[in-house]
């Protein structure tokens, strides 16, 4: 079932239980799908640049909260995270720093990568094997410990 099934799917589900924030959530999915595919590139939406789009709502969602917290206003917080939540669900299952580490360190090894001028290439190379499955912060983080130690 493709992405923008699923949504619809959750949208009935969201709106006969009356939940304005999942409903909300899935609009943004579903608008932001719609402006994807009618940007004029004339291709299909491929599985991979679906994710991308998911995980770009998500951070938005974060983003967007930390600032809230850091300016006190925990009130416009709270339904950003909710929405990123929901957001979420859309997402393959994210895996552990552990996990991480491991394709790394494997990548940091098959590379032959040895400080932080290969950063980029390792950093390219593990961001297209976990795709969908790592947020981008938290793979440069890993890597620049790995590499700068």
């Amino acid at each position: 079932m493709s992405l923008q099934a699923k949504v619809m799917e959750q949208m009935k589900v969201a709106m006969k239980a009356k939940d304005t924030v999942a409903l909300e959530s899935l609009r943004a999915i579903k608008s932001a799908l719609l402006l994807e595919s009618t940007s004029g590139s004339g291709k299909e939406l491929s599985e991979e640049d679906e994710i991308k789009l998911v995980q770009k709502l998500v951070k938005q969602r974060k983003d967007s909260a930390a600032i809230f917290v850091e300016q006190g206003r925990q009130d416009l917080a709270e339904p950003e995270l909710a929405q990123a939540a929901v957001i979420e669900q859309f997402l393959p299952e994210q895996l552990t720093e552990e996990e991480i580490e491991k394709v790394v360190v494997q990548t940091i090894d098959a590379t032959g990568a040895s400080g932080m001028k290969d950063m980029g290439k390792v950093m390219g190379i593990v961001s297209k094997e976990l795709a969908g499955q790592a947020d981008g912060k938290t793979i440069s983080a890993i890597v620049k410990q790995k590499l700068s130690s």
